[in-house]
């Protein structure tokens, strides 16, 4: 410090200046001649242009500037500017003694006598190239993001200011909401919100979210510029600057309208694949149950007509049995809404008038629906024929009746009405294209909500209450319609009725009258000419009545649990006039016993009996079938038919 101090004191004014001047490496700083030639040269103008003292001392200062700027005569306007306004100052670049280029702060100040004579210039230059360099990055990065931005159509990508009004505007948010860039900066975010949203809120608490949780997500229903709604997912963040100020929000919405649509026509896919798996199990259930339980009443009905015969006339006993033969073919009518539902009854389509199928059943509707009903038809003039089974749409249209009857508690009106559609491709989900025949019953009743019509079809599902309907009424309907290929649908409102519309094949045949069966009848069937008969089922209860009600009629009967034991049958008698078979059967069904027997004995008269249209599609063609359950009459009118067929084809 002591060999420090006398150095210091030694040293004159203007070499103090020299030597901090000499000190600075990160400012070039030398002097100018009025001229604009180099008078001095320190260390830091050395390491930014390149050249030594010796080099440079003497030449003009606009060796630094580029050729343009020497063109455009850039050097002497600075020197021109600082001498008039006392500085000049300006960036830009200057060249290195290597040709490089570097980026400079220039600062040029004039220098003066005190008597005011220009002597020179004093010229500070700072290289900058570094921060110029990295503004230049920025500046592109800067522009590349908002080209990126722009860029995107997908997404509606915006800022908002705090108060939420719009202050950017990208192509994706034109395209998704429909304004220009002009027609909506400036404006708050709300209006794209519908009305309801709006009186609740939501923009705001979008927003107060966003800052008090650091984001806002949510997807919900936006408005376009058209007014037409569209499904986004919406993401709002807060920006804030490097104090934590609040100054603004990022917007980031996609339309997901497409994306919703696909999903909620997936689900309602998925929803009828699993309605229609679930109401095909209980299909195959019920069908199931309703074969069994055919079995039983045939067994029952037989035995009891034949009980009822050989009774003595005692009113106390011949009266259980009457009832309790009511009681089976009430069963038997119930079995037949199940394999309705589970679509394998057999049906007998014909071509069938809708208008006088409904005229001929009147005064039946009429005592069903009783005098507080008042039933109204509709019906064309010209109406083409309809391909149904004329008793199950009997049925069908009294249980369509009766439902519309007990959804009006105080009496009302049902009107009957039918209507002939095409069918294009496409244009209904279970309907093949054609013509149909829509017959429809309209009531004026209470109606059904959405959960109680989304199940109405459903079978055992009823609102009568315990007791008062099986729940097998409209999933009859349904299983007929269907296997007929048509459809039953429900259209239906709370407080606004109910309309069940029946769509059935159209007809090109012409109609015939057709004669209904008679109900089985307690009287005995008169005796036939004997026959010998095979009969063959797998249930023992059947074979027995079977054999009894044949041999009641006069008919020699022969018993084969199975196709095979029938087969060693016929091996060993050869005289056997009839085979009455069963279908489901185990190990050998029916039409494949009936094949076996085809080879070797073709003109063999066959009765299949089957409780429920379970032949695979193609085979038991022609074969005539007598359907479970069957009483004494049915079973003598059938072998009466088949053999009285065989006479006429001989």
């Amino acid at each position: 410090m002591k060999q420090v101090e006398p150095l210091a004191a030694s040293l004159t004014h203007d070499d103090r200046y020299r030597l901090l001047i000499d000190a600075v490496t990160d400012y070039a700083i030398y002097m100018l001649d009025p001229e604009g030639r180099v008078t001095s040269w320190n260390p830091g103008a050395r390491r930014f242009k390149g050249y030594t003292e010796q080099e440079i001392l003497g030449s003009h200062f606009s060796r630094f500037y580029s050729e343009q700027d020497r063109q455009a005569g850039l050097p002497a306007r600075a020197l021109e500017t600082a001498a008039r306004e006392g500085r000049f100052e300006s960036d830009g670049w200057r060249v290195r003694k290597d040709g490089t280029r570097s980026w400079a702060n220039v600062v040029i100040d004039p220098i003066r006598e005190p008597a005011g004579r220009l002597i020179g210039f004093a010229k500070i230059t700072r290289d900058l190239t570094e921060r110029r360099l990295a503004e230049e990055t920025l500046r592109r990065s800067q522009e590349q993001f908002r080209i990126l931005v722009q860029g995107v159509t997908d997404y509606a990508l915006y800022m908002l200011d705090p108060d939420g009004r719009v202050t950017s505007w990208n192509a994706g948010a034109q395209r998704i909401k429909g304004y220009r860039p002009e027609e909506i900066i400036g404006s708050h975010f709300s209006r794209f919100y519908t009305p309801e949203d709006g009186e609740k809120g939501e923009p705001r608490r979008a927003l107060d979210t966003a800052i008090r949780e650091g984001k806002f997500e949510k997807e919900g229903w936006r408005l376009r510029k058209d007014g037409s709604r569209f499904w986004a997912h919406v993401v709002i963040d807060p920006i804030r600057d490097e104090q934590g100020k609040l100054i603004g929000f990022a917007k980031i919405t996609r339309d997901l309208t497409e994306r919703r649509e696909n999903q909620q026509a997936l689900e309602l896919a998925r929803e009828a694949l699993f309605q229609s798996q679930k109401m095909d199990a209980v299909g195959q259930l019920t069908g199931g149950i309703a074969h069994d339980f055919n079995n039983l009443l045939t067994a029952v009905l037989g035995s009891l007509e034949l009980v009822r015969r050989r009774l003595p006339e005692d009113p106390r006993i011949t009266g259980l049995v009457d009832n309790a033969i009511q009681a089976a073919q009430r069963g038997a009518s119930l079995t037949q809404r199940m394999l309705a539902f589970a679509r394998r009854q057999e049906l007998d389509p014909e071509p069938i008038d809708v208008p006088t199928l409904v005229r001929g059943m009147t005064d039946l509707l009429q005592r069903s629906l009783g005098p507080s009903i008042e039933i109204e038809t509709r019906f064309p003039l010209a109406l083409g024929l309809v391909q149904a089974d004329a008793n199950q749409l009997e049925m069908a249209l009294l249980n369509l009746a009766v439902n519309a009857r007990d959804a009006m508690a105080d009496g009302g009106r049902i009107v009957v009405a039918a209507r002939e559609e095409s069918v294009a491709l496409g244009g209904a989900a279970d309907l093949k294209p054609g013509r149909y025949i829509c017959l429809s019953v309209a009531d004026s009743g209470e109606g059904m909500d959405e959960a109680t019509l989304a199940r109405a079809m459903e079978p055992f599902f009823t609102t009568k209450g315990i007791g008062k309907g099986t729940g097998l009424g409209l999933s009859m309907i349904h299983g007929m319609a269907a296997q007929l290929g048509g459809q039953l649908v429900l259209k239906s409102q709370k407080g606004e009725g109910t309309t069940a519309e029946l769509w059935l094949p159209a007809s090109t045949m012409v109609a015939e009258p057709v004669e209904r069966p008679q109900p089985p009848s307690a009287v005995a069937a008169p005796k036939a000419t004997p026959l010998v008969v095979l009969a063959v089922d797998d249930d023992a209860l059947v074979l027995m009545n079977t054999a009894a009600m044949l041999e009641d009629l006069g008919h020699k009967v022969l018993q084969a649990m199975s196709g095979r034991k029938a087969l060693e049958i016929l091996q060993k008698e050869k005289h056997v006039d009839l085979l009455i078979v069963d279908q489901a059967m185990p190990q050998m069904t029916g039409t494949q016993l009936i094949e076996a027997i085809r080879a070797d004995r073709p003109d063999l008269p066959i009765l299949l009996a089957t409780g429920y249209a379970e032949l695979p599609a193609g085979t038991g063609v022609g074969i005539p079938r007598l359907s479970k359950p069957f009483g004494q009459q049915h079973l003598a009118d059938a072998v009466d038919a088949i053999m009285r067929a065989k006479q006429k084809a001989a």
